[in-house]
């Protein structure tokens, strides 16, 4: 089971990290590298399960990639340019990113191609995309909207107009990357959700128009535009930082900067939704990189934390650090309260519910539903007993976040599955140990 047992809080620390590249711009970059016609380099990928994954898949359809440690190449093979053997069978493994992202691109595919994921991934809803990716032309096979999945893609895919409600970048994207391969115009109407496409394709001067509106943003695209080379530094994921954010605001007397961390505003709701907690984040170093917003931040321990109610507007941004505030809510004076959160669910394990799970095993009194959780924090919470956290389907950062609660709040915790941070952040427990953690 691979088990890490956490006996001591960490002690104070005052440290610099760098942490590698963003996951959703490590496999989009990937991607779209695939259907220039040029090569493609990139620096600071992020080489975790879910990357390594799409490179093998991209090299399946007949892409070649050159991959060192920091460093990777790719020679695109051009819009529509796939080559691969019958029956082929593609691994999403553990990554809905990848796998919803890559179905966008197999819709113009002449032969069926079959999608298979890992467990936990073949329990996630793939509907969402399926529909969508239909009006193109395409055809699928699924259980019910579960992989594996079936594509034959069509030789002339159509544009489509579609309204897109859910506030899923993976959707977005998944048909922003199949408009490329049509003769026409596809508009989408898009719930706020992450922007990392379409700053690549504004980039990378695709014929791309985006008019932001209140509520949904109106995207229109046309196809059939070659693709030039994407050559790329990625900067930190804000998400693996979370961890080390949280565990620095919470800890004692501690202060840590974080370089080079990737602050796009429709990825910052942990940072906006801290701030309405009374916690400052300094960002320092601001700059622009090719559409994306880059800065150093700065973290001190904090004392006084307030407790909230979220407004929901934040949760799109916040998506995959809502396990760690819950964490910033536990030690708040008072009640906080969190809602319209069933996309948690959604996620490689139902996070909502290991959020409360978590949460009852430290003694933090909750109240969960299957949107919203009540949480009533303890600002003097100090955990003695025992705690066991297992069977949470190997998700990476119900694990991470296991890992920042014991050396936060003491207690003796034994911790599954440490292989789960494969996943998202290899050299998450070596940076944990690099701050003073003692784990074994």
């Amino acid at each position: 089971m691979h088990l890490i047992r956490i006996k001591t809080k960490i002690k104070k620390f005052n440290k610099i990290l760098s942490i590698e590249g963003d996951k959703s711009l490590s496999i989009r970059w990937a991607l779209i590298a695939s259907q220039s016609e040029y090569k493609s380099k990139s620096e600071n990928l992020l080489l975790s399960e879910d990357v390594i994954n799409t490179l093998k898949c991209l090299q399946k359809l007949g892409v070649k990639i050159k991959i060192s440690k920091n460093f990777c190449e790719i020679n695109g093979v051009g819009l529509n340019g796939f080559k691969y053997e019958k029956n082929l069978i593609l691994d999403a493994g553990n990554s809905g990113t990848l796998g919803r992202l890559i179905m966008g691109l197999l819709t113009h595919t002449k032969r069926e191609i079959r999608l298979k994921g890992d467990k936990s991934l073949s329990k996630r809803d793939f509907l969402r995309i399926i529909k969508p990716l239909k009006k193109f032309g395409a055809n699928f096979k699924s259980n019910f909207g579960k992989l594996p999945i079936t594509i034959k893609g069509t030789n002339s895919p159509k544009p489509i107009v579609y309204n897109e409600t859910r506030g899923s970048a993976q959707v977005k994207s998944s048909l922003m990357l199949a408009a490329l391969n049509t003769s026409g115009e596809t508009i989408i109407r898009a719930k706020k959700s992450r922007d990392h496409s379409e700053l690549l394709f504004k980039y990378l001067k695709l014929p791309i128009k985006i008019k932001k509106k209140k509520n949904y943003d109106l995207i229109k695209i046309k196809g059939k535009k070659k693709i030039p080379a994407l050559n790329y530094k990625i900067p930190s994921d804000i998400s693996s930082c979370a961890f080390f954010i949280v565990l620095t605001i919470l800890s004692k007397n501690s202060k840590l900067k974080i370089k080079n961390v990737n602050i796009n505003p429709s990825r910052v709701g942990i940072l906006r939704i801290l701030n309405m907690m009374g916690i400052k984040i300094r960002k320092i170093n601001i700059k622009e990189y090719k559409g994306e917003k880059i800065a150093d931040l700065i973290i001190k321990s904090t004392k006084n934390i307030k407790a909230i109610k979220c407004p929901s507007k934040f949760n799109s941004s916040a998506i995959d650090e809502f396990l760690l505030i819950f964490l910033v809510a536990a030690k708040a004076k008072g009640v906080s309260y969190f809602k319209n959160l069933s996309e948690l669910n959604e996620k490689e394990s139902p996070r909502l519910k290991w959020g409360s799970k978590i949460l009852n095993k430290m003694g933090v009194k909750n109240v969960l539903t299957d949107k919203s959780i009540k949480i009533y924090g303890n600002p003097n919470l100090e955990i003695k007993n025992k705690i066991i956290i297992k069977n949470f389907l190997k998700d990476h950062r119900v694990f991470m976040t296991a890992t920042v609660a014991a050396l936060i709040f003491g207690g003796d915790w034994s911790i599954a599955n440490k292989d789960a941070i494969n996943t998202s952040f290899p050299s998450f427990l070596k940076k944990i140990e690099y701050l003073g953690a003692k784990i074994h």
